[in-house]
């Protein structure tokens, strides 16, 4: 407020003295005032003074200015007109004389405006000139701040020359460069105020220039290195104490995670196996917390090296390269992340839709496996393996239209890699991909279901898995057998359990000398006997050939329970050997010879009677 209040009384001051035409005493005011902070803001106020009054000065003037041409052109019309020649010239040489007057007028107007509209440059407190005239867009304030500003540059440079300063002409305009870089432009209206020509004013500013640089730099430098000192020392006092609290954080931070572990680290277990014990819990935490503590003061180090060398100007362009290996990366990743957005929306999209329409189809699916929804022609065991063969194709119907929006899908490593694993399974999947397909075509064949008694080749159990790779069987003597799906697409399957009644049958060879109405009936009669044979329909006997020395005969009976397969075929031919032995009748097989000689018969001892003895070997000699 006292500022403002002093501004004020300033500027009516200076005022009152503009008013009585005191030009003087004002630019005596404005040039003791330049050394203070309060002089410099009594001079951009009586600048502004004077610009207002120069406005003002060249508005009447550019009236008095139009009103002396317009008597000229008056006076030139009528000695055009005029016919008297000695008249005709007097009236041409006064409106010669006033056009004369009024271009001397324009120029003296133009020259008091510039140098109310100028603007001093200043370097450490010292006018070194000033600008008048605007360039382009720029008004002359705007040129004296930018001058400034690259002379304190100068000043600042670390590796200055003084010989690098040089003046050149483009144009109508003289310039004032350091190298290539363009410092001071100097204009043809500037020239003329000053009342030199361009390249005298020019030469006379570079002159000025290089002894009021050096003196700068030479104040400027030792106030910098000073600074510079101590904002290291500085720097260095800070990263110390952070340093100190780090590791006294990080102590903390131990000691704690020690003093509740049997709370914080219980063990991981994944079901029965314990994956992480408690005290390798605590090891691999205390290994955490060090590579933090490690990688944090690396990144306080990395950082603290380029802060110090931005302080000293030689070492800048090592800081700027420091902290590009740090930001650009970041700003690269960053710019990647933004512009990356509008694809994670359209995946988001993409797999939200494949999500809810995988949701659908299983719900349907779960409607036909219930019998709730009933399609002709349509298994309900057909509904599972069918989602999934729909899920495998939607899925991959997602992932090609995510694919283009994966970040490196178009990068020559991404089309790589992508060969790379084509080509893999392309070569090493031929097997895996023709018992997919086989896996596929049984599972619409339905040759078998889950827990049938099926024989697959010469393998006999009951389907406990099946997929689309391979099928898993139990057999009766609890062995898992693995079968590639292509090898029992390739052979024959039979499926005990497809039918309610499965005809189990044997064969056994009786000789000639027996009836064949006798063997039928012992045949009936053991497979009556046995426990999982059917009753109804009954048994019935197939003489299936005729032999050389027996007859073949085929018992056949039903079973409904195709899991005791084995047992029936057990007990049955445990009752075919106990009938035959109870009637006397020899079973011939394995074969014997029709030749006998009176030795034992093969029927077991306790179908003989019991004062069985074996006759002798009867030789009867022939007399030649």
């Amino acid at each position: 407020m006292i500022r403002k209040i002093l501004v004020l009384c300033i500027t009516w001051v200076a005022t009152v003295g503009l008013a009585f035409g005191q030009q003087g005493r004002t630019d005596s005011l404005v040039a003791d005032s330049v050394n203070s902070s309060l002089g410099r803001v009594v001079e951009d106020s009586l600048i502004q003074l004077k610009r207002a009054q120069a406005d003002s000065v060249k508005q009447r003037m550019q009236a008095e200015i139009d009103s002396l041409k317009q008597v000229a052109d008056s006076l030139n019309k009528a000695s055009i007109e005029s016919g008297n020649k000695e008249e005709r010239e007097q009236l041409q040489a006064k409106s010669d004389s006033l056009k004369a007057i009024a271009d001397t007028l324009t120029r003296q107007a133009d020259l008091t405006y510039l140098k109310a509209n100028a603007r001093p440059v200043v370097l450490e407190s010292d006018t070194l000139f000033y600008t008048y005239a605007n360039l382009g867009p720029y008004s002359s304030e705007d040129r004296a701040s930018n001058i400034e500003a690259r002379l304190m540059e100068l000043v600042k440079m670390f590796a200055y020359k003084s010989d690098s300063l040089r003046v050149f002409q483009s144009e109508q305009v003289w310039n004032i460069a350091y190298g290539q870089r363009i410092l001071i432009s100097i204009l043809p209206e500037e020239a003329q105020v000053q009342k030199m020509n361009g390249s005298a004013l020019a030469q006379k500013y570079l002159n000025t220039l290089k002894p009021k640089i050096l003196s700068a730099r030479k104040k400027h430098t030792i106030r910098t290195w000073l600074a510079e000192i101590g904002w290291v020392i500085l720097i260095l006092v800070f990263v110390y104490v952070l340093y100190r609290l780090l590791n006294i954080l990080f102590k903390f931070v131990l000691k704690k995670l020690y003093a509740n572990r049997e709370r914080l680290f219980k063990g991981i277990k994944v079901r029965s196996y314990e994956l992480l014990a408690p005290h390798r819990q605590l090891s691999l935490a205390f290994f955490a917390v060090r590579i933090v503590r490690l990688v944090t003061l690396l990144i306080i180090l990395y950082l603290t090296l380029p802060l110090i060398f931005s302080i000293f100007p030689a070492t800048k362009g090592i800081a700027d390269t420091l902290l590009s290996y740090i930001l650009n990366p970041l700003q690269r990743t960053f710019n990647s992340i933004v512009n990356y957005i509008p694809h994670l929306f359209e995946m988001a999209i993409i797999v939200i839709c494949t999500r809810y329409f995988l949701k659908l189809l299983h719900y349907f699916s779960n409607e036909i496996t219930e019998g709730k929804l009933v399609i002709n022609g349509f298994y309900a065991d057909w509904a599972e393996p069918t989602f999934n063969i729909v899920r495998t194709v939607v899925y991959g119907f997602m992932f090609v239209l995510i694919f283009p929006h994966l970040p490196g899908s178009d990068s020559a490593a991404f089309r790589g890699v992508s060969v790379f694993f084509g080509v893999l399974f392309s070569l090493g999947s031929s097997s895996a991909i023709s018992n997919i397909i086989a896996g596929l075509v049984i599972t619409y064949m339905r040759p078998f279901q889950l827990n049938d008694r099926v024989k697959i080749g010469e393998v006999v159990g009951d389907v406990i898995e099946k997929n689309l790779l391979v099928t898993r069987i139990l057999t009766i003597k609890n062995e898992e057998i693995t079968i590639p799906n292509s090898s029992i697409l390739g052979g024959h399957t039979i499926n005990f359990t497809s039918s309610k009644q499965y005809l189990i049958h044997s064969t056994v060879t009786i000789g000639y000398d027996v009836p064949w109405r006798q063997v039928h009936e012992i045949l009936i009669d053991a497979a009556d006997d046995t426990q999982y044979i059917l009753q109804d329909p009954k048994p019935f006997i197939l003489q299936t050939s005729l032999d050389d020395f027996y007859v073949s005969y085929e018992v056949n009976a039903y079973i409904s329970d195709t899991t005791k397969i084995p047992e029936a075929y057990s007990e049955m031919h445990q009752h075919i050997q106990d009938k035959f032995n109870e009637a006397g009748v020899e079973i011939l097989s394995p074969h014997y010879r029709a030749v006998r000689d009176g030795g034992q018969q093969t029927n077991p001892p306790e179908y003989l009677p019991k004062d069985y003895q074996s006759p002798p070997i009867k030789i009867k000699k022939v007399d030649e």
